[in-house]
């Protein structure tokens, strides 16, 4: 393969990339570098661990640091979008290096989080920034952010923006950026509008397309293993996860892998999870801790839902587990794709009940993978598992504090409400009337039903001598509580 700074690769930002031990480029960036490094536009088609983030880092670093442009605040001059939260962490955490050899300065955007820091690096003047579609836009409505200086526009996993729905959104952001500018897309499939996007977005594209063959996939081996029922299946997973090595377990639900996650720590195999309930500092907390060693607080197994399927580039992951098989093809290979990553070998297994039979089978056949369904035995688990990690006590839960009931509060003498409770409103008895505000007879007894006494109204007429209900005439009167005291209230403590 050649290397970086054969293809014309900037020195500073080969040698960053050696730093790193990335020496020798991939198939892909093999193929696009010459073109993107000479301001083409670019289409790119290749599945994920190919190495497609390095090759639109390149060209997009090396063309902003060439130019002359100075960044505005709130104007970036290189735009990255991705569908995932997950994806645009990845993306930032690989473009960052390069930029900061070129003295450029990187942010992300998008939901999930607050959106206060996202403004403030703005108005600071970044040069890139790596975005998901709705929060970016959301900040173009409240003029937070503007387009319009973008010089290159990066659009990666675009056949993952379609199945989301992002597609419109994608078309209004790229439409906001200036016509001139380079535009890369890169999408492992051109249907579900990809093509049409491309048609519209890119100027005389220089298409590549990635043979899988040339793809640096190491030995991924596929295992497909039939379970007797949910108990086996249960036991198959809690083995599976019991080895040195990182893995990956892939459930259909977000309940079921919170559910997995605590089942494991429990069993004394320390697990974290992945799904879309978590907030964006607990899937990042997550993900760190799967990323370190576990000598230094990390854990091996990762439970997560397709959340995770792209995006989620962790080094060294030995083995992925379909506990739950996804629904379509495309979901198996980008969950498969989380292992046997740049050149490194690992094995993807399938668990399957006895009723999912059929379904696997096809969905293997639409995957085009070979691979015979085998009944789990000893040495199969043996095999898989290799090394047994050691049990890890699991962390006494943390004691909730209960709350003390509260006191009720004890009235005053007198009928007076206790300190700090509202006080109740008494309205005051007028003229022929008992302490409970009823009208009282001659004798002292309430009125009957349509009887009024005292000047009150009496079949809608008013009493004679222009009194009304006890005041006299040319009495001062304060309305506001006169209709105080006709709504039934007064004043506490008369």
């Amino acid at each position: 393969m050649p290397t970086f700074l054969e293809l014309g690769v900037p020195a500073r930002l080969a040698d960053s990339l050696a730093a790193e031990g990335k020496t020798e480029a991939f198939a892909i960036q093999r193929d696009t570098l010459p073109d993107s490094l000479a301001g083409r536009d670019l289409l790119g088609r290749g599945r994920t661990g190919s190495g497609k983030t390095i090759a639109f880092a390149i060209p997009l670093v090396a063309r902003l640091s060439a130019s002359n442009t100075k960044t505005r605040p709130q104007h970036p001059r290189g735009l990255i979008l991705a569908p995932t939260r997950e994806l645009a962490t990845q993306i930032a955490a690989t473009v960052t290096p390069l930029a900061e050899t070129a003295g450029l300065r990187v942010t992300t955007i998008f939901g999930g989080v607050s959106q206060r820091p996202q403004e403030q690096a703005l108005r600071s003047g970044v040069d890139i920034v790596v975005a998901c579609p709705g929060r970016l836009e959301d900040l173009m409505k409240q003029k937070l952010v503007s387009l319009d200086a973008v010089e290159v526009a990066v659009l990666d996993e675009a056949d993952h923006m379609a199945d989301l729905g992002f597609l419109p959104g994608v078309t209004r952001i790229l439409t906001a950026t200036p016509a001139g500018g380079q535009r890369l897309l890169f999408s492992a499939t051109l249907d579900r509008g990809i093509d049409a996007l491309a048609k519209r977005f890119l100027s005389n594209p220089v298409s590549h397309e990635v043979d899988e063959a040339s793809v640096p996939v190491g030995e991924m081996t596929h295992r497909v293993l039939m379970t007797t029922g949910t108990e086996h299946k249960t036991s198959l997973v809690r083995d599976l996860a019991s080895g040195t090595g990182r893995r990956i377990l892939f459930t259909r639900t977000k309940h079921q892998a919170k559910k997995l996650a605590k089942q494991l720590t429990a069993a004394g195999i320390p697990a974290v999870d992945l799904h879309g309930n978590l907030s964006q500092n607990a899937r990042e907390r997550n993900l760190t801790a799967f990323s370190a060693d576990p000598a230094d607080g990390g854990v091996r197994v990762l439970v997560a839902t397709d959340v995770a399927a792209r995006g989620v580039h962790v080094d060294n992951v030995d083995l992925v587990v379909h506990v739950d098989p996804p629904m379509e093809h495309k979901a198996y290979l980008h969950r498969s794709g989380r292992t046997a990553r740049a050149g490194a070998a690992g094995t993807v297994v399938t668990v399957v009940l006895p009723e999912q039979r059929r379904d696997v089978k096809d969905l293997l056949r639409k995957a085009k993978i070979a691979a015979d369904l085998e009944q789990v035995n000893a040495d199969i688990v043996d095999e898989l598992v290799g090394e047994r990690a050691a049990y890890v006590k699991p962390a006494p839960p943390q004691p909730q504090q209960r709350q003390q009931p509260k006191k009720p509060r004890q009235p005053q003498q007198g009928g007076a409400p206790a300190s700090g409770a509202p006080a109740r409103r008494r309205r005051r008895p007028q003229s022929g009337q008992s302490q409970n505000g009823r009208p009282q007879g001659a004798q002292g007894q309430p009125a009957s039903q349509g009887q009024r006494t005292g000047g009150q109204r009496s079949g809608g007429q008013r009493s004679s001598g222009g009194q009304r209900s006890g005041i006299q005439v040319g009495q001062r009167v304060d309305t506001r509580r006169s209709r105080r005291a006709q709504g039934g209230g007064g004043y506490a403590g008369r």
